[in-house]
Parts: C-alpha cells; structure tokens; sequence
C-alpha cells in the first residue's frame, strides 16, 4: 500500500466468535468503526461481519 488511508474490510468466517475474534486483532493497531452484528446469507453457511478502518490514525488518538 503506497498511502495508508480508509478502508472496508470484510469478513466469512463459520461463526460470530471467530468474526468477532479477527475483528478485534485487525482493529486493535488502528482506528476503526467495528461493527456490532454478523449477517447470515439464507442457505449459506457461515457468517459476513463488515466494518471501516481508518489506517492514518491510532485508536489512542
């Protein structure tokens, strides 16, 4: 990445603690808007768990 800036990370995972779980290590170094569900796509299995980041700045600051 030339240039940190904001960026929409999505994840599959098989359940809502494994989601949450990678949200957490992905937010833990940068300033972010986590999200606070998971969505189910009908007949599919696992989850998908959506949330912004902003990479220019600390979560400290």
């Amino acid at each position: 990445m030339a240039e940190p800036g904001l960026a929409v990370v999505e994840i599959a995972a098989a359940d809502d603690a494994t989601a949450f779980a990678i949200q957490d290590v992905l937010t833990a170094g940068c300033a972010a808007a986590p999200a606070d569900c998971t969505t189910r796509d009908p007949g599919e299995p696992g989850v998908r768990l959506r949330f912004f980041v902003d990479l220019r700045e600390r979560p400290d600051t």
